[in-house]
Formats: C-alpha cells, sequence, structure tokens
C-alpha cells in the first residue's frame, strides 16, 4: 500500500495525474474523524491485475471545508461521496444529502464529536 497525501486544493491535479482508468480500479472514497474537528479524507485506488496494488491519496480537513468533487474524473466516486455527506456531515461540491440516512434517522453517525 502507497499512502500520498494531498490538499484539497491539489486534490483534483493530483489524482487527474495519476488516475489511468484501463490501469486503476477506483475502490473508494472514504473518511475517518480524527477527533477535535478534523477528517482524513481518502480516494482508494486497486491496480487491476496485481494483488494487493493499493494507493491511497488522502487529505487533511475539518468539517466546515468543501470538498472538491472528483466525479468528472471518475463517475463511480459518486455513491462515495453521497456517502461521506450523509455520515460525516460534510459538504463535497453537487453531491447530495439522503442517499444513506432518512430525515429522522441519527445525521453524522460517523462524526465522532456527535
Amino acid at each position: 500500500m502507497t499512502k500520498i497525501e494531498t490538499t484539497l486544493p491539489t486534490l483534483l491535479s493530483d489524482i487527474e495525474a495519476f488516475y489511468k482508468p484501463k490501469e486503476w480500479h477506483f475502490l473508494s472514497v472514504n473518511g475517518i474523524d480524527l477527533g477535535e474537528g478534523k477528517i482524513e479524507l481518502q480516494w482508494i485506488f486497486s491496480k487491476y491485475g496485481v494483488k494487493d496494488e493499493v494507493v491511497i491519496y488522502y487529505a487533511l480537513s475539518d468539517y466546515e471545508t468543501p470538498i472538491p468533487s472528483v466525479l468528472a474524473l471518475i463517475p463511480s466516486s459518486i455513491m462515495g461521496e453521497r456517502e461521506i455527506v450523509d455520515m460525516f456531515g460534510l459538504t463535497v461540491e453537487g453531491a447530495q444529502k439522503g442517499l444513506y440516512l432518512d430525515e429522522d434517522s441519527l445525521q453524522h453517525p460517523l462524526r465522532g464529536e456527535e
């Protein structure tokens, strides 16, 4: 596994330079609550035809900063982006709330401080 740090302002250009759809499979966008209002966001890729070759781009952020969407580069990211909106209460550019949680559900269940 290779873990590569990025920033939200450079995320799209970093992933665009790396991602080759016929070489890499986009697995997921994920979040890890770090406490104290901080989160680590991860964009996870697996290389086709190679066992256990995984690349994770990650960025540290807070819960108030809007997250850029990678949807234009990776159409399948829509589900993961909507999931982190529901589960962490993040704002992802263009991603709607309400994929996994009903209005009367516990909101932001993976956000550690709530």
